[in-house]
């Protein structure tokens, strides 16, 4: 029986169990990946401390501090569900099962996908959601990416020193990104960006050879590109509970906390990106991974638990 179960292994995921671990509780941290978004990020200039430093480098601290504490971290493992079973709560994983007085939620989020025809023909064959993982394998050649945030913006830079010509894609009037990091994409001059622009059409035989898109203005352009980087946004990502009572989500999915990290079920919280909490940033998330922890704990030290 643990004090309380992770879900996730990101930057909430690993703060909290630091801080669980630093209570004394006896901790399991459950994740399919270590670093969660955060490693997928490329250089990173705005988490206090550090200047600039990569999302691989950073997520490796981050899981450098979390292995100092006595942690069990079982890696490369899914959560399939979690049941509440009176007092406490089962989670089900493809390896087993595991119970818990508490449960917290940081499974972050998974990439938003465009809907746009011919995107799934061709996902893994010119269209991808990641630059950090494949953008290498774009040397040279002429790319697309979709987006209007700083994901789209970070995939640009990216890219910037890989690629040949970048095409730009928002269906926004404008970019909506960090100031910081547009300047640098506009300065670059292997950008075009076309604002007001609809991807209508992912084309090519075997492998992506290039896109349609419409103005708002509804005209149309073929762009002849071998890649397209879809930067849209992220979803979170949820596992079935079971309950007597549901767990509180909100129009997009997210799980509704408030500011203590605590849902509407009693043991339940959540951290990071698969909240309502609205920025989506790796020290918020890692802030809140901290909040939760200690709400568990304060949780547990008034909980007097039945034997099971």
């Amino acid at each position: 029986m643990y004090d309380i179960i992770i879900l996730g292994a990101g930057p909430a995921g690993m703060t909290a169990a630091v801080y669980a671990a630093r209570k004394k509780l006896k901790t399991l941290v459950i994740s399919k990946n270590t670093g969660g978004q955060a490693a997928l990020s490329g250089s990173i200039e705005n988490y206090t401390g550090y200047q600039l430093v990569s999302g691989i480098e950073l997520s490796e601290k981050f899981h450098e501090h979390l292995h100092s504490f006595e942690v069990e971290h079982r890696e490369q493992e899914e959560a399939l569900s979690v049941e509440k079973v009176g007092e406490v709560f089962r989670v089900k994983t493809g390896k087993g099962g595991y119970s818990s007085k508490t449960v917290l939620f940081c499974l972050g989020g998974e990439p938003r996908p465009l809907k746009a025809t011919g995107e799934e023909k061709f996902k893994n064959r010119g269209v991808t959601y990641c630059a950090t993982c494949d953008a290498p394998l774009f040397a040279g050649k002429d790319v697309a990416v979709i987006g209007g945030g700083n994901s789209a913006l970070d995939a640009c830079l990216q890219l910037m020193e890989i690629a040949g010509k970048i095409y730009l894609i928002t269906t926004n009037e404008r970019m909506m990104g960090d100031p910081v990091m547009m300047e640098k994409v506009q300065k670059s001059g292997k950008v075009e960006i076309l604002t007001n622009t609809q991807t209508r059409e992912f084309i090519g035989d075997k492998f992506l050879t290039g896109l349609r898109v419409s103005s708002k203005e509804g005209s149309e352009r073929l762009l002849n590109v071998e890649g397209a980087f879809i930067e849209i946004g992220w979803m979170p990502v949820s596992v079935p509970f079971k309950a007597d009572v549901e767990l509180k989500c909100n129009q997009y999915g997210e799980i509704v906390v408030n500011d203590r990290c605590e849902t509407n079920m009693a043991g339940v919280f959540a951290a990071g990106d698969v909240t309502s909490v609205p920025e989506k940033q790796i020290i918020v998330a890692a802030g809140q991974g901290c909040i939760a922890a200690l709400s568990a704990f304060k949780y547990l030290s008034k909980k007097v638990f039945k034997e099971v």
